[in-house]
């Protein structure tokens, strides 16, 4: 049978990030723990959902403004509620808590964005507010199992500016990380600090700026410069995300450093889905492309070594009707594709192992995962064209994956894989990949995910892909469940006669909602090339399916031009006849 697999491969003579530094995270031992690599910013809206998903950490907003309000013998534990800590613990999810918004009463400059009152006095000095509210949350939280800290939120945008959230200097910033440090440090053991996240774009030079202040500091490298992880905000064009994460080591490199960089939010907010329209949108992006940016911003994250990615965010709560909506949930808490791209993502790459392999081409990316079961590899096409890739296989047969986790197995041809990939969805930039699949393999033996044998890029053949029209659709509350329909039929999965369908589960909607992709292939005719996901103007065949090749175009047009041939000769044959009569 021939089945050609999207393998996930990496080159040795190609310049691979990450080799596995020592301070790079790995799996947990404890298997009753979700891989803290994936998490997922305010998942107790949802717990359930969340433990649907499998996340390993959830992100929770501690304003100080409200948890003191009006002074430091205020304490609200209203704010942040037990019943969302103990859902985590249900869930396997650690909890991190980003701590920012100085009360009017704790500072003479800005409210909610102004540096504390006696920042730059001893921590043990009671007039240095900030660090008696470090030093009474971090001791309240911490027998709750809150240890990860993340201190205040995107420094760098300056005042004026949408999003401005800290009014002092830079040199501000690392006084108030440091006495952040000091004071957690002191009061748990386990403690793990966080730098604010940084969204580059805003002040590209904002982290070597940081840094000089930091080691220009004597106490500085004794005290690991006063923080533990670096921590990215990420969003839309997906390949930034690799970039970035490249010029972040790039950056600490510079100066000595080598911190875990996590991704703490990311992704590309759907301004095209019927049942949430957006008024105002950044950019144009579709409820498909926003699960493929889900799953294609966690292999690029990985593979330049990032230590763990979150997805912000779960659920948008108290969004305004036509308003920007990033969760992967809908405010009406029912699940767009995106949700089940995660647990997808999540599904097929826990456990895995540092480093990463990757293969970067021009029309394509390929990146390969070791995990205990074997390999899992995620392929996807990064130009409009459709492309069909010859893939070495590690195994005699392989499970192919679409985005929405249905499966099929796939049997090697001569030990290759062939696959086609649907072309991204350009407008006009691809700024998103196109429709990415997973090839999980089962091995006998641990693979040098590095060493792998790469895709040979000469034998991918290109096939035109018709660009998919965009437009806006406007859809009333009484149509939703029909367009829910039509959206799972857009994501159903149709298999190749030369597959076996292997039914995966199927997501369970939630009560608003009625999509449910379909988990059973259905049969479709001569096949040529195991395909991942439905072809991306929706007017070819569905997903599996193949389009005719070259060389059966031409021979339908020969069958065409012999039967007109055919037909010319009865007919002067019929009136020769009757002439003859």
């Amino acid at each position: 049978m021939t089945g050609w697999l999207l393998l996930l491969i990496a080159q040795p003579a190609m310049s691979v990030l990450g080799q596995g530094e020592p301070n790079q995270p790995q799996p947990q031992a404890d298997d009753e723990l979700n891989d803290p690599r994936f998490g997922i910013v305010e998942a107790f809206w949802h717990p359930d959902d969340a433990a649907e998903l499998s996340v390993g950490w959830d992100r929770i907003l501690f304003y100080w403004n409200e948890i003191q309000p009006t002074g430091p013998d205020d304490w609200n534990t209203l704010h942040v509620l037990e019943e969302w800590l103990q859902d985590a613990r249900d869930g396997n999810r650690m909890v991190m808590g980003l701590l920012k918004n100085t009360p009017p009463w704790a500072t003479d400059a800005e409210p909610y964005s102004g540096v504390p009152r006696g920042l730059y006095l001893p921590v043990d000095d009671p007039n240095n507010l900030w660090a008696g509210y470090v030093r009474k949350v971090v001791g309240y939280y911490a027998p709750l199992g809150v240890h990860h800290w993340i201190i205040w939120n995107e420094p760098e945008i300056e005042v004026g500016v949408y999003g401005h959230e800290f009014s002092g200097s830079t040199r501000d910033y690392y006084q108030l990380l440091k006495v952040a440090y000091q004071v957690a440090k002191a009061n748990d053991p386990e403690a793990v600090i966080h730098l604010a996240g940084w969204s580059y774009w805003h002040d590209p030079a904002w982290l070597g700026k940081f840094l000089q202040v930091a080691t220009a500091d004597p106490e500085g490298a004794a005290n690991h410069y006063f923080f533990d992880v670096i921590t990215l905000h990420i969003y839309f064009r997906v390949e930034t995300v690799e970039e970035l994460v490249q010029e972040t080591r790039a950056i600490q490199e510079r100066y000595g450093l080598d911190k875990p960089i996590w991704i703490n939010e990311t992704n590309a907010s759907p301004n095209l889905d019927p049942l949430w329209p957006v008024e105002r949108p950044n950019f144009q992006v579709d409820l498909e492309q926003q699960a493929w940016y889900i799953i294609q911003a966690h292999a690029l994250g990985f593979g330049a070594d990032s230590a763990s990615i979150g997805i912000y965010k779960l659920l948008d709560i108290l969004l305004p009707e036509g308003g920007e909506s990033f969760g992967i949930l809908r405010p009406d808490g029912s699940r767009r594709p995106a949700y089940y791209a995660y647990r997808t993502t999540i599904k097929y790459l826990s456990g895995f192992t540092f480093p990463v392999g990757r293969q970067k081409e021009g029309d394509f990316y390929a990146f390969a995962f070791q995990r205990p079961e074997g390999v899992t590899r995620i392929l996807w096409a990064r130009q409009s064209s459709d492309l069909i890739v010859r893939v070495p296989a590690l195994a005699d047969e392989a499970i192919l994956v679409s985005a929405m986790g249905q499966e099929r197995s796939v049997e090697a041809d001569e030990g290759y894989y062939r696959i086609q990939l649907h072309g991204a969805r350009c407008m006009p930039a691809c700024d998103i990949g196109g429709p990415p699949v997973f090839i999980v393999e089962k091995t006998d033996e641990p693979v040098d995910v590095q060493a792998i044998e790469p895709i040979d890029p000469q034998m991918a053949i290109l096939a035109t892909a018709t660009p998919t029209p965009m437009e806006r659709i406007t859809i009333s509350p009484a149509e939703q469940a029909t367009a829910e329909a039509e959206l799972a039929t857009q994501v159903a999965w149709t298999a190749t006669p030369t597959a076996t369908p292997i039914p995966s589960e199927t997501p369970t909607p939630s009560p608003t909602a009625t999509m449910t992709p379909t988990s059973v292939p259905s049969p479709t005719a001569t096949p040529t090339a195991a395909s991942g996901e439905n072809d991306a103007d929706g007017s070819g065949p569905g997903d599996g399916s193949t389009r005719p090749g070259v060389g059966e175009s031409v021979l339908s047009w020969l069958f065409i031009g012999f039967a007109l041939l055919l037909g010319l000769v009865l007919a002067v044959f019929v009136v020769r006849h009757r002439n003859s009569r």
